[in-house]
């Protein structure tokens, strides 16, 4: 290799070092809690809308909704909440600590994004090192984080409108808060619907979340 291409070549970062796992192991364990927490508080969450639905003329089945009654999803919804919020504290701290989450998800731009979109689309996209992550799987990663932080402060707002008046009031009042919280609900469930897509389309992923390799 010439002077040139070696200067031209990026340093490789932790993550791109010969033999260093896909995912380490606190991505994974962090993830795993994420996902477990983020599906009962939605399956959970169908049950309480299905006692005060916000449009009358749809429910969800309440086969596929957790709790069984009012209180029940409640009690599922509440814990799962915390999991989901004491977990993604330790995620988000630990991949700004480390540099990984500047790594992994930038540098992101809408030229990329719809590039790598349209390679999605066409089949001609690579999947082969799973340490990068493509254009549009870092905005999705981007778009659910902040989705999920939308659901947490929506959820505040709707489960303690009194004591938070200022988040209550910045969502539009407690009625645009459910409708907020429902909205983010549904970009959650959009993004599990693609993302297990995805898994039954490169399942190598999958083994790499679970074993790291």
């Amino acid at each position: 290799m010439s002077t040139s291409q070696a200067r031209a070549r990026p340093a490789e970062g932790p993550d791109e070092r010969r033999g260093a796992p896909v995912h380490p192991a606190w991505v994974r364990i962090t993830h795993w809690l994420n996902a477990l927490a983020a599906i009962a508080m939605m399956l959970s969450g169908w049950q309480i809308y299905d006692a005060s639905p916000l449009f009358t003329s749809f429910m969800f089945p309440p086969e596929i909704a957790l709790g069984g009654w009012l209180a029940g999803a409640l009690q599922w919804h509440f814990a799962a909440m915390w999991l989901l919020v004491f977990n993604g504290i330790v995620y988000l701290v630990l991949n700004l600590a480390s540099g990984r989450f500047f790594r992994k998800f930038f540098p992101l731009s809408p030229r990329a994004v719809i590039r790598d979109l349209a390679g999605a689309l066409t089949g001609k996209l690579s999947h082969a090192d799973l340490r990068h992550y493509n254009a549009v799987q870092k905005l999705a990663y981007l778009v659910v984080i902040a989705d999920l932080i939308v659901l947490v402060l929506s959820g505040l707002a709707i489960w303690k409108s009194v004591q938070f008046p200022l988040l209550r009031e910045l969502l539009g009042g407690y009625d645009s808060a459910r409708v907020v919280h429902f909205c983010a609900m549904s970009v959650l469930f959009a993004f599990l619907v693609v993302h297990l897509a995805m898994v039954v389309l490169v399942p190598r992923s999958l083994i790499a979340m679970l074993r790291g390799r």
